[in-house]
């Protein structure tokens, strides 16, 4: 990458090119975002520049980002990892170009190609009704996890909205119990989450059991000897959600925390929501996002393969009818 216009003033009245670190700590420091996003660009700097000092690239080009791109699919990442990481340079070398006037040598190069579907899988009702009978609610910690579970296959929380929720984030407004929760890309505790009888009560449960807490206490609180009462971290729930799947002898990579934010979606779906309920229900920016869900409920509802095996086994309606070419 050429920097030759790109003198720094230093001691002494010497002048020399920045290094790349100094370049991307500028480009850190100029973006407008939150600071988890900061964070974020961050790491997927760090990691591309780790990757540019083990091969002894000094000078960047198109080809070492194409380059990159390889090496990232070679590391087994998923497509949505492999994407965050592209974007992430691509956004450094646009704010390269737009501040320095050096060449975007990334301008174009595409992420990796999404496969079609989710990464996770739903449960089924069977499963959630089962997964949710396991618990033990005699005590403080199923108390918490049952109203934990309960709440986000009800609503369709993500994690994280889960974990930002305090205790003054649920109120009762037009008769109605709500929670406020603070959405993906949101600054803000604006949208709301309705919370049905059978949501509520449990929630109640849980917070009478553990006892007076300020407004701006979490929600769902840690029990840990080192962290009790302090919220919850998203890995902390996503164990919660994992050791509570095994124990009903669920263990599977598909089956997460994420997969309860899917399994509400189909329910609500399954249980006859419009794809326009079901888009407010999860918050999709996208009604493409929401069509994914009801794809799959059609495809496996009117799934052909079952005529095939029916008419196969003999078992399909007026089979001495059809003609086999």
């Amino acid at each position: 990458m050429e920097t030759s216009r790109l003198p720094v003033q230093v001691k002494g009245g010497i002048t020399r090119e920045p290094s790349l670190e100094e370049l991307i700590t500028d480009f850190i420091r100029a973006q407008d975002v939150r600071e988890s996003s900061r964070e974020t660009y961050r790491k997927g700097l760090k990691k591309f520049l780790g990757w540019l000092r083990a091969q002894g690239i000094t000078s960047p080009d198109r080809q070492t980002i194409l380059d990159y791109k390889d090496a990232l699919r070679e590391s087994g990442l998923s497509s949505f990892s492999i994407s965050s990481y592209i974007v992430t340079v691509r956004k450094f070398f646009a704010w390269l170009e737009a501040t320095r006037g050096l060449p975007n040598i990334a301008k174009g190069i595409k992420g990796a190609r999404r496969t079609k579907g989710f990464r996770k899988d739903p449960l089924t009702l069977s499963q959630v009704r089962e997964l949710l009978g396991s618990v033990d609610r005699r005590e403080l910690r199923g108390l918490r996890d049952y109203a934990l579970i309960n709440l986000l296959t009800t609503t369709g929380l993500r994690t994280i909205e889960a974990i930002r929720a305090s205790v003054e984030d649920v109120r009762q407004e037009g008769g109605e119990a709500l929670l406020w929760i603070q959405g993906k890309g949101r600054d803000e505790k604006d949208e709301p989450a309705l919370l049905p009888a059978e949501t509520l009560k449990p929630l109640y449960e849980y917070l009478t059991a553990r006892g007076p807490a300020r407004p701006d206490a979490p929600l769902f609180a840690s029990l840990s000897n080192r962290n009790g009462g302090e919220r919850l971290t998203t890995r902390t729930l996503r164990r919660i959600i994992k050791l509570r799947l095994r124990a009903i002898g669920i263990d599977s990579d598909r089956l997460t925390a994420h997969s309860v934010r899917h399994t509400c979606i189909t329910l609500a779906l399954q249980a006859g929501a419009t794809i326009q309920e079901a888009q407010a229900l999860a918050r999709h920016a996208n009604i493409n996002t929401t069509l994914i869900y009801a794809h799959n409920i059609d495809r496996i509802k009117q799934a052909p393969e079952r005529k095939v095996a029916a008419l196969l086994s003999g078992n399909a309606d007026n089979i001495g009818n059809t003609v086999l070419l």
